[in-house]
């Protein structure tokens, strides 16, 4: 398999989810649109003061969260996905919101980050969050753009699906209705799947559904963001997601999703990071 076999199948896959999240089975833009940003709790614990700063959001998927930050008092962000619809949307939803003199949105590759997006890159604040990392093969050259696009003291804000949950999955699920296993946690090479469903839309199907994602341990995550050159402020799990990851699942008042009976295992970690001067 090609690089770039695994990329246009992982496109045609993004392209397409693009027109179903925007649906009316998918994502929720009301308080967008209202002017009143909101963040899952995971997130919002994560976030450092925004007033005044400078933020890089790679695969920010359409820009809703890029213009929350925005609206929570960011002074400019620059969003970076690879696909095209998505950049698109993110364009015109900041045009809506009368943002688009403040945000920036890039069609890229994240590992054409430190060429597509212009320099200066001494961003503040760079933000990645959920269903980012399985995409990508390689966190060394994750991380090392990361740290690239941050000044000295710039903080990381990272919130991601728990390594351990993606080794589930309901396609192997237990007579007790939980998951069963699906991939091994030290697996290297590429997991092909071919599920039409979504995780925004449970009624959609995508006719894209290959997609090629990877398994990254905590420890290869963390290690990479350390050699890169962070400092690692802190590490939290968390026995909640922001998506119905698995059937079983219940939503809480908070709109996370937890295990119905015990926490059984992480669902979720995230953690913050200072650029090292």
């Amino acid at each position: 398999m090609s690089d770039a076999d695994w990329r246009a199948a992982n496109l045609a896959n993004w392209e397409e989810r693009v027109a179903v999240h925007l649906g009316p089975g998918g994502y929720t833009l009301a308080d967008l649109r209202a002017g009143r940003p909101e963040f899952d709790p995971i997130v919002a614990a994560e976030l450092p003061p925004l007033a005044g700063r400078r933020i890089v959001h790679l695969q920010c998927h359409f820009g809703a969260d890029s213009l929350r930050l925005l609206q929570a008092g960011a002074a400019e962000i620059v969003g970076l996905d690879f696909s095209p619809a998505a950049i698109a949307t993110a364009d015109g939803l900041a045009a809506e919101l009368r943002l688009a003199d403040r945000a920036r949105f890039v069609q890229a590759d994240v590992y054409d980050a430190l060429r597509a997006i212009p320099r200066p890159h001494d961003f503040d604040v760079a933000f990645v969050t959920w269903g980012a990392i399985t995409w990508l093969p390689d966190m060394r050259e994750w991380a090392r753009i990361v740290a690239a696009l941050l000044r000295p003291g710039g903080i990381f804000v990272f919130a991601e699906g728990h390594p351990l949950a993606y080794v589930l999955d309901d396609r192997a699920a237990t007579p007790g209705a939980l998951p069963g296993y699906v991939a091994p946690y030290f697996q290297t090479e590429p997991i092909v799947d071919d599920d039409p469903s979504d995780y925004a839309d449970p009624q959609a199907r995508l006719a894209n559904a290959r997609t090629f994602q990877w398994c990254h341990t905590l420890g290869s995550v963390v290690t990479a963001l350390i050699e890169a050159g962070l400092a690692l402020e802190h590490l939290r799990e968390h026995d909640a997601v922001t998506w119905r990851m698995f059937r079983c699942l219940a939503e809480g008042g908070d709109g996370l999703y937890r295990w119905p009976d015990k926490p059984w295992l992480p669902l979720s970690f995230s953690l913050r990071a200072s650029k090292r001067a």
